[in-house]
């Protein structure tokens, strides 16, 4: 058997939807979305329905529905909180479905949605992730979300990050040049991410709206075992 493809994707602009039927793709938006899913399912969430648009979730809120819901880092005034991994204590998720919409993540998840699998990657589960896909048998893509189709850093070095690993697991080989930059980064970044993460664009805007207390946490490696997929269009927790 042959040696699996890698290849990482930097922005939503640049995903080609009809190349990766087949492959594995990872969502990779640590700043703050992928961060927030992966605590979600962490702390006991049944089941995230992520929608793009903001009059998807006000219909989903007028159900019933507990509603995640920003824009541009503000909470929607509908909302019953935003996009802050600290949001999404145990005391208001476990066993609850809730309906979640943001700026980037949301609507990549569901521009991913024909791949063969779609999964969520960040810092917080890189380990339990990064040994799944090196136990699967299908091909790599790492999906970063970026900032409004435009290439970020943060989401780029935690590619980077996967990326080193599957690679050392010699299990995997790549030509893209995405992946070689990633990694790249990630080897500048890795020994002080902290500092690093200082320079990102995000990490300004974030700190300019007061929003900036999680960065640390999203840095953090091994919060969780949860690898959250989609099923059905829904983000539940059934591969680990």
């Amino acid at each position: 058997m042959g040696k699996r493809k890698l290849e990482t994707c930097f922005s939503p602009a640049l995903y080609e939807n009809d190349q990766h039927a087949g492959s594995v793709v990872v969502i990779i938006d640590i700043l703050r979305a992928s961060s927030s899913i992966c605590t979600a399912f962490e702390n006991g969430a049944l089941s995230l329905i992520p929608v793009s648009e903001v009059s998807e979730a006000k219909e989903y809120k007028n159900k019933g529905y507990l509603v995640a819901a920003e824009r541009d880092g503000y909470v929607l005034d509908f909302a019953d909180f935003g996009n802050s991994p600290f949001n999404f204590t145990r005391e208001r998720v476990e066993g609850r479905t809730i309906v979640y919409s943001t700026t980037n993540g949301t609507s990549i998840i569901n521009l991913a949605s024909s791949a063969g699998t779609v999964v969520i990657g960040s810092f917080l589960n890189i380990t339990a992730l990064s040994d799944w896909l090196i136990s699967g048998g299908k091909d790599i893509v790492l999906f970063c979300a970026g900032w409004k189709n435009r290439f970020n850093l943060e989401d780029t070095i935690c590619a980077g990050a996967i990326a080193e690993r599957l690679m050392k697991s010699n299990l995997f080989t790549t030509i893209c040049d995405s992946t070689l930059a990633a990694i790249d980064l990630w080897e500048l970044a890795k020994d002080n991410l902290q500092g690093y993460i200082e320079k990102v664009a995000q990490r300004t805007r974030l700190r300019d709206k007061g929003l900036d207390d999680c960065i640390e946490f999203c840095l953090t490696a091994d919060f969780t075992k949860k690898i959250p997929a989609i099923k059905s269009g829904i983000l539940v927790d059934n591969i680990l």
